[in-house]
């Protein structure tokens, strides 16, 4: 499978969707990952750093959508990377819908299978990925 990270380009979110850790494990699991440009530089990843971990880069975003099977983002989808996705197309993020109906429609008019990490669960049926962000996020709060 194609793997796509995008820049993120919320408002001071600089965060990245892989890092070249994870990017190394998904190509020696047989995965091909293409990361956008500058991608994970605000946090200290350098293009160099992912393209040693076997990641392909990419000029923009729009690269990055056209040609990758699934993306891997941190926050929800902005309006303009909606709109860039594409039926089939896999999408793996937080997507907190409940508070933004604009971006469930889009995502719905996309046709792009979306998975929350949020809604993501372990064979106990606890949150694995949502746990450790709201341990971080209460944390911040105080």
């Amino acid at each position: 499978m194609l793997i796509g990270v995008p820049k993120e380009i919320k408002n001071h979110e600089y965060r990245v969707g892989l890092t070249p850790s994870g990017v190394r494990e998904l190509v020696a699991n047989g995965h091909k990952v293409l990361v956008q440009t500058h991608a994970g530089l605000a946090i200290g990843f350098t293009d160099e750093q992912y393209i040693q971990a076997g990641a392909s880069i990419a000029s923009n975003a729009e690269e990055v959508f056209e040609r990758s099977e699934m993306i891997v983002k941190v926050k929800e989808p902005q309006p303009v990377e909606c709109r860039m996705l594409r039926p089939g197309q896999v999408l793996f993020t937080y997507l907190h819908l409940a508070p933004d109906p604009d971006q469930t429609k889009l995502l719905i008019e996309s046709d792009a299978i979306a998975i929350a990490y949020e809604t993501v669960t372990d064979e106990r049926g606890g949150l694995p990925l949502l746990a450790p962000m709201s341990e971080v996020a209460g944390r911040m709060a105080i």
